[in-house]
Order: structure tokens, then sequence, then C-alpha cells
């Protein structure tokens, strides 16, 4: 059981890390809202990105790492894993805040720029919003992984 969930924390890991990669690759292509059908393309394939592939492996991730927690003794004082839980969960929370909600949201005023619903003035004001977060995870995620390898000795104190 240990080595499964090592595994799957790996996978999702690497999932995490690729999406987000490809998130801030995608953004700086991105052409100008002016060029409508373009940005409405791109931002849809974004929204694809964080829904299909960074969500469930930001979500495999934390629960991987909970259950590995959880069924390894050695994990309950180990102050490394509770540092990286706590550092996933925050991943977690601005997942949701600063990737997937913007992006979705993005995506839907493109398409409704592109039927004529939006004004094609509003879009593109998260863009550097969207990049700083990213970066900012992609510098949490790359942490986790090398506190993970590392594994310095903070031990929780006990009473």
């Amino acid at each position: 059981m240990r080595r499964l969930m090592k595994f799957l924390h790996t996978m999702g890991a690497i999932g995490l890390m690729g999406a987000m990669a490809s998130l801030v690759v995608l953004l700086s292509v991105t052409p100008p809202p002016t060029a409508l059908a373009g940005y409405a393309l791109m931002r849809r394939a974004m929204a694809a990105v964080a829904t299909w592939i960074f969500l469930p492996s930001l979500a495999l991730t934390l629960v991987a790492g909970l259950l590995a927690i959880a069924l390894n003794r050695a994990f309950h004082d180990a102050g490394w894993a509770w540092v990286k839980l706590a550092s996933g969960i925050l991943m977690f929370e601005y997942g949701f805040v600063g990737v997937q909600g913007p992006m979705q949201r993005e995506a839907d005023h493109s398409a409704g720029a592109l039927a004529g619903h939006v004004d094609p003035a509003t879009l593109a004001g998260s863009l550097w919003a969207e990049r700083s977060t990213l970066w900012v995870l992609l510098a949490v995620a790359t942490f986790n992984v090398v506190f993970g390898i590392w594994r310095p000795r903070l031990s929780r104190t006990r009473r």
C-alpha cells in the first residue's frame, strides 16, 4: 500500500506540474483579445487543461499524500510530511481560486464575446494574475518535491 501511495502521489505531481507548465506556455502564446476567435480558442484550451489535467492531478497528489501520512506511522511524527501537507492544502485552495476559476470564467467570457453577448474590451484582465499564480504554485510544487526528497529532520514536539 505504501508503494501504491508513493506511485500515485508521484504521478499526480507529474501531472500537476506538467499542467501548470503547459498553462504558463499557453498564456505566453495567447493572442490578444482583438484576435477574438484565436483568443477564445486558446482560453477554451486552457480551461480544458485546468479542468481535465490540473485539478485531477492536484486532487490525486493531495489525497495520495494524505493517505500516505495516515498509513505510514513514521510520517506521523515527521515534520517535513506535515509541512508538505499544509502546503498541499494551500495549493489545492489556490488551484481553485487562482487557476481553475479564472480560466473557466475567461473561457466563458471569451465564448460570450465571440457570440456577441460580452464586450471584448472586458477580456484579458486576469492574464497577469493567472500567470503570477501559476509561477507561485510551480515554485511551491517544486519546494514540495525537494522537501519530499530531502526530508529535513523536523519533528513535532510531544507533550
